[in-house]
């Protein structure tokens, strides 16, 4: 079975696949990190703790206990007691004092996975053997229990850690406690001077977020993090350790990602004693939970994937794990209809006729589904006025959506509509009647981004008004898709109905809002298509996939953008789940213009649609597009459950980029070249292949015409040729084993 116990070695140890993960119970019951790597078909024994070295742990000596924690290997560390590093708790006590000392009380092994409440989380399969490790660490000062979770999935190799709060302090009378801080996991590794650990995070800003960073872990502490009350466009709530001569191919990587959709911490810090520490979790900075004796606290998941072969499989195993265990949608392994969204075509002029129209150019294209964006409902003529009305505007809408919806499938695509739930603008019906429903500082006036306030859906009465027009808009007309947005970060954090001491547990409250609102959303349609999108990619998290099986992106849609975007993007979840879109040139974002060609190679690797007004496509454009929505289908099954490889990197400064996709069989393959710059007096470049079978021959097709067979040694050891000539140009290859 994947998790075991040594009651000799008094250690516990968790095994995937290809990896294993051990915790001790220390001197004086001190948990203690022991190893985390390549598996081992035997655990090692206490001595990596080294607890047996001056200064001794305070169950021997308590001279020196301050030195002694500030250097031990913690499984869990918390703050207040004299290890002086990121800490995964702290504790404040009735009298207002922070301090917090854990020790082992007891575990449980049992086989499946618990849910999380009120928070998405990893599930097993039907056939999984994954199991679960329950660790209970007590305070009995302060009445508080601790249960640190840790699932081992076996095929994917990864665990998944998280943690659950709860005062115990009833028996003694017991005392209020607050949470200041609540990270869900944390890893002590030794730097290696000669080797040591690089820090891969995904840094970036809107219409251009995700791109990938590589720096040196440097002494001190380095963080990345969000205060916008979203994951954010800035930084990616994702962090990995990497040895210095780790490649895409070899060397260890360990990378965490954190399902959540609200404000988190990732920090690192080389100590002292020449150890680095990794903690991720929700950010203190404005947390402050109240805990009353008998109440208990989950804190979200964070997924651990280790690899010895590369960033590549650290990737793989991210990829496999999120389709399996996080994506609930039945969409997960389907095609999806390629959408046309009207936004870029109309912006807010529009009424039926001229959606009807594009729909009408959409269907003789070959495009499946018209998605109408903001400026359907209410007074909604501009971004000023009337988010909150979630009514149709029947001025624009003659007959209302259920004629439009009507009319669209008859002419033979599906119907897809936008909202914004959680945003009001000051010019609204629902604001006027509602002004205490934003968010607010008392005697201040709320900020405006985008000319919208942030409705407190922390507020059921919010929730259920907001939903219930949501739901009457979608029970009213045949509306298979819906696009979920939120363009602005939340500021003004205020509420007017919790009590003063409470209003730090606002922020976390609302992500618990958000998440109850999308399952009420997905459960009462459970075949809905969302696509969640947060003014570009500002919430493309592993909390948000739980809902929706596919997130925007980024707002930037330009082709080579694009290739950083998604390649960052990438290197944590699957291709299936990034919304990427052809859109018009010169693009609006940057003003660039590429070929049509390119747009569709490169919207490929993601869900793939439209963001255009087809009206404006040149003659040969528009042709393209039937041969793009063929394509598309023909290759989807390889880019949405394939493995992903990445062959090269324009964000590494090469002039060129090249990414593939396999099939897990390996029988069929899709690699996307794109020639960003041409370079004089170079040659052909030659771009060797991964993940196919060496034993196998492959037919080979280059952008649909074919190009004879190689074998699988052949291109993975000697490669293909592909010019050196043109700007912002592409070439697909398709690979089948025949």
């Amino acid at each position: 079975m994947p998790i075991s116990f040594d009651e000799q070695k008094q250690i516990f140890k968790l095994d995937t696949d290809r990896t294993t993960y051990l915790i001790g119970i220390g001197p004086g019951g001190l948990l203690g990190h022991i190893y985390y790597g390549p598996k081992l078909n035997h655990a090692c024994g206490m001595d990596m703790l080294r607890a047996d070295e001056y200064p001794y742990p305070p169950s021997v000596t308590p001279r020196d206990k301050i030195s002694f924690v500030d250097y031990y290997l913690f499984e869990f560390p918390t703050g207040g007691v004299g290890d002086f590093r990121p800490t995964c708790l702290e504790v404040r006590n009735a009298r207002g004092q922070r301090g917090c000392e854990l020790v082992y009380d007891s575990y449980a092994i049992e086989s499946g996975k618990p849910r999380l409440e009120g928070l998405p989380c990893s599930f097993p399969g039907e056939d999984d053997a994954v199991q679960t490790l329950y660790l209970n660490l007590k305070d009995e000062v302060l009445g508080l229990t601790v249960t640190l979770l840790y699932s081992a999935f076996p095929r994917e190799n990864i665990i998944t850690r998280s943690v659950m709060l709860a005062n115990t302090g009833m028996e003694n009378g017991g005392e209020t406690l607050h949470i200041g801080r609540v990270l869900s996991a944390c890893l002590d590794v030794d730097q290696d001077g000669q080797n040591g650990y690089e820090l891969i995070t995904l840094p970036g800003a809107w219409g251009r977020e995700r791109h990938v960073q590589r720096s040196a872990v440097r002494r001190g502490r380095q963080s990345v993090f969000s205060l916008r009350g979203e994951s954010s466009h800035q930084y990616q709530p994702f962090a990995a350790l990497v040895r210095h001569d780790t490649n895409e191919e070899q060397g260890e990587a360990i990378g965490l990602s954190f399902v959540y959709s609200g404000n988190f911490l990732a920090e690192t810090e080389w100590s002292q004693m020449d150890q680095i520490r990794l903690v991720m979790g929700i950010h203190p900075d404005g947390f402050d939970w109240e805990l009353r004796p008998g109440e208990s606290f989950d804190a979200p998941e964070v997924v651990l994937s280790y690899s010895a072969e590369g960033t590549g499989q650290m990737t793989r195993q991210f990829h496999d794990f999120f389709r399996g265990h996080m994506i609930r949608s039945p969409y997960l392994h389907r095609d999806r209809p390629i959408l046309i969204n009207n936004w870029e075509a109309t912006y807010f002029d529009f009424n039926t006729e001229r959606l009807l129209t594009l729909a009408r150019e959409a269907k003789s294209a070959g495009i499946e589904m018209l998605v109408m964006d903001d400026g359907w409902f209410g007074d909604r003529k501009d971004d000023f006025r009337s988010l909150g009305d979630w009514f149709v505007n029947e001025e624009k809408l003659p007959g209302g959506l259920s004629y439009l919806v009507e009319e669209v499938n008859r002419i033979g695509l599906k119907f897809g509509i936008w909202f914004e739930p959680e945003m009001v603008s000051p010019d609204s019906e629902i604001f006027r009647a509602h002004p205490d429903w934003a968010l607010q500082l008392c005697g201040r006036k709320p900020s405006c981004g985008r000319m919208q306030l942030v409705l407190d859906i922390t507020r059921q009465e919010v929730r259920d008004c907001i939903m219930d027009q949501l739901l009457s808009i979608l029970h009213s007309a045949n509306i298979e898709y819906v696009k979920w947005d939120m363009n602005r970060s939340l500021t003004d954090v205020g509420n007017l109905v919790l009590p003063s001491d409470r209003q730090g547990e606002l922020l976390h409250r609302y992500v618990l809002a958000l998440y109850e609102m999308q399952e009420r959303l997905v459960t009462e349609f459970p075949e809905l298509l969302l696509e969640n999108c947060s003014s570009g990619g500002a919430r493309f998290d592993a909390g948000e996939l739980y809902y929706s099986p596919q997130i925007w992106t980024s707002d930037d849609t330009d082709a080579i953008e694009r290739l950083r975007i998604q390649e960052g993007t990438a290197m944590v979840f699957p291709l299936s789940s990034m919304g990427a879109h052809v859109s018009i040139c010169p693009n609006e974002q940057v003003g660039r213009s590429t070929p049509f060609k390119t747009r569709g190679d490169v919207a490929m690797s993601g869900t793939f649609g439209y963001e255009l007004d087809i009206a404006k496509l040149t003659a040969e454009e528009r042709t393209q597009i039937p041969g793009q929505v063929a394509d598309y289908h023909r290759f989807h099954g390889i880019v949405a459950d394939g493995d992903y490889y990445r062959l090269s990197s324009w964000s590494d400064s090469d002039p060129f980029d090249c990414w593939m996709s396999v099939r897990k069989d390996r029988s069929e393959a899709l690699l996307t070249f794109v020639q960003v710059l041409g370079r004089p007096n170079f040659r052909s470049r030659i771009i060797k292949l991964r993940g196919l079978d060496p034993e196998a021959r492959y037919a080979v097709e280059r952008d649909g015409a074919a190009e004879g067979e190689r074998s699988g040694e052949e291109l993975l050891c000697c490669g293909l040729r592909f010019p050196n000539r043109g700007d912002f140009t592409s070439t697909q290859v398709y690979l089948k084993r025949i």
